[in-house]
């Protein structure tokens, strides 16, 4: 039997810190999505192309030792905070906290043992109601990687209607105020994970600027417009065009979008991915203030689901985010919780085809 289909055949596989780790699937007729509690992670999404032919269209492992190996944060639901803070440190109501810096002097995606490297409990998984779903949930205690506060955590992932994957995280705060900004991590090749890079698709971002960043990918604080340069998808356009023209030593895309109509919580429409080949359409909405958009950039040599060998631009991420090291920029969104408050982050995935 292969290793991916030891992986899915099988309820419980293995143990973190005696917890049970599971693989659970959500199905809706040819659409489905497989999840592990183990950070939270999808580990497949599995729907039609415009010929009706299935494939898997995520970025992935086969067993739990690789995905605890992993340093991409595949599929991931990355926090306590997501993204960086500059630093590893924030002062918060006149005390100064020191966190668990995870990229030289800074912390990324809640640091060494965020969100991503621990195993959620599953609270419900049900998986042939008419939308099936699954609610996973996490304690962080009072001083987790530096940071203040108990946070209780949950995502669901949720089938809502054909081909429409929800994703809904929430955090509960006890105690103390903390920063939270939780970000769904998975890394989307819509032609199928194994079928090379995501160069010739077809790219729309809703947002006119972007937040600067320095050498180590900080931002600066500054909100920058996209006019005339290459961060501008207001428009569709191919992801290789603007590659060349980003500054010097970039690889791809990493920054971070101010979406448009950023202000209130309702949902808006983030971005929409095309690719020509498979015919498969995405259209992201969320009520976050900004997205990540990552082009797998640094991916080099990793193998991932079947023996695919994955390389840079595998894949691409869009990362529905509060503004990066927001903590330490006053003029940014805020992503403090205080005590007794509720943090609320919601995302949709529309697919769709065309010939």
């Amino acid at each position: 039997m292969s290793k991916i289909l030891i992986l899915f055949c099988f309820t419980f596989l293995s143990l973190v810190s005696g917890s049970k780790l599971g693989v659970y699937e959500i199905k809706r007729g040819d659409f489905s999505v497989k999840v592990t509690n183990y950070g939270a992670r999808i580990v497949s999404v599995v729907l039609p192309d415009k010929n009706g032919k299935l494939a898997d269209i995520v970025l992935g492992y086969d067993t739990f030792e690789e995905y605890m190996n992993d340093k991409s944060y595949f599929g991931a639901i990355v926090g306590r905070v997501a993204n960086r803070i500059a630093g590893a440190k924030f002062v918060l109501n006149g005390t100064l906290y020191k966190l668990d810096a995870n990229e030289g002097p800074n912390m990324l995606h809640g640091g060494k043992k965020g969100f991503s490297q621990v195993a959620w409990k599953v609270e419900k998984h049900k998986k042939h109601e008419k939308s099936p779903y699954i609610t996973l949930s996490y304690h962080s205690v009072d001083g987790e990687e530096g940071f203040p506060g108990d946070v209780r955590a949950y995502v669901t992932y949720a089938l809502i209607e054909p081909y429409k994957l929800s994703v809904t995280m929430k955090a509960k705060v006890f105690k103390k105020a903390t920063p939270v900004n939780l970000a769904q991590h998975s890394y989307w090749n819509l032609g199928g994970h194994n079928s090379g890079n995501i160069l010739s698709n077809k790219l729309q971002i809703f947002a006119s600027h972007i937040t600067p960043v320095d050498k180590q990918l900080i931002p600066t604080g500054k909100i920058a417009s996209v006019e005339n340069t290459p961060y501008n998808f207001r428009k569709p356009r191919e992801i290789k065009g603007p590659i060349k023209d980003l500054p010097e030593g970039s690889k791809g895309f990493d920054i971070n979008y101010v979406v448009d109509g950023r202000k209130g919580r309702k949902m808006k429409p983030v971005a929409v991915v095309y690719d020509e080949k498979s015919g498969r359409v995405m259209h992201l909405s969320a009520n976050a203030p900004g997205v990540q958009l990552y082009t797998g950039n640094y991916i080099n040599n990793v193998t991932g689901k079947g023996g695919s060998i994955y390389q840079s631009h595998a894949a691409l991420c869009l990362e529905t985010q509060g503004f990066p090291d927001s903590v330490n920029h006053p003029s940014f969104p805020s992503q403090i919780i205080n005590p007794g408050g509720t943090y609320e982050h919601c995302m949709l995935y529309t697919f769709s085809t065309k010939k």
